[in-house]
């Protein structure tokens, strides 16, 4: 099942999405997506992202695996739900996408094992960890001015359930600008799988329900620029299309 949260004719909803595509909202009327508004389909209590968990996105940075998860908090000014717009901001040289798939976290995990690690899992969503690239140095580690503007950080447009995507391990990644294919990537390439991830946060780290993970990028970063649409898909879960403005002065 596919899991939303929107706005429709000013009221806010959590409902669903049928086979035709259009919103179920709690009363079981429905809604065209073109007429609501998205926000991200769970309201998390912390977002965690990870830098450099495809070996081949360290390789176009001329950069080295981490030996351990490399962490960072994506911050709550930064969530957006699907078509929102990313702003881009005033001075930055280059800005780039980030296609990920999201892990929202089901139920209080602590010292969870790896081998049972899905079964704290809700479900999965579509994040873009937008990034301001000019701000990723040593001086700015961990990442969050490059990582942290407001906007930078689209979810959506909806969450599928666990068992709707049975193998995290083995999904497409695709992220489009302007109907280009930019960046291409499977998470069976991942250098830490979803079930190690949590493995490994969990141990010092309690995860709460509506907690999201963030597993990692493929290569194939590139700039993108006030007016550009970024359309991420993620096989089994859907399409997050955002635009980027610019700035206002």
């Amino acid at each position: 099942m596919k899991h939303a949260r929107f706005y429709a004719a000013g009221v806010y909803h959590e409902g669903t999405v049928n086979a035709e595509g259009l919103l179920i909202d709690e009363a079981g009327r429905t809604h065209r997506q073109a007429d609501a508004m998205f926000l991200p389909p769970v309201a998390p209590g912390k977002v965690i992202g990870l830098a450099l968990n495809f070996a081949d996105h360290a390789a176009e940075l001329g950069l080295a695996e981490p030996e351990v998860p490399a962490l960072f908090f994506k911050p709550s000014n930064s969530w957006i739900g699907h078509r929102s717009p990313v702003i881009y901001p005033k001075g930055a040289q280059y800005l780039h996408y980030e296609i990920e798939l999201a892990v929202v976290i089901g139920r209080r995990a602590r010292r969870v094992s790896a081998a049972n690690a899905l079964d704290y899992v809700k479900g999965y969503t579509i994040a873009n960890d937008v990034t301001v690239r000019d701000y990723i140095t040593n001086y700015f580690r961990p990442p969050l001015k490059a990582k942290g503007w407001d906007t930078f950080g689209p979810l959506g447009p909806w969450m599928v359930d666990r068992d709707d995507l049975p193998n995290p391990g083995e999904v497409d990644l695709r992220v489009h600008v302007n109907g280009e294919l930019r960046q291409e990537g499977n998470t069976r390439n991942l250098v830490r799988s979803c079930e190690q991830l949590i493995e490994y946060i969990s141990e010092f780290m309690t995860l709460e329900a509506n907690d999201i993970i963030l597993t990692g990028t493929p290569k194939g970063l590139s700039h993108v620029h006030p007016g550009d649409v970024m359309r991420l898909e993620i096989a089994g879960i859907g399409t997050l299309e955002n635009p980027v403005m610019r700035e206002r002065e």
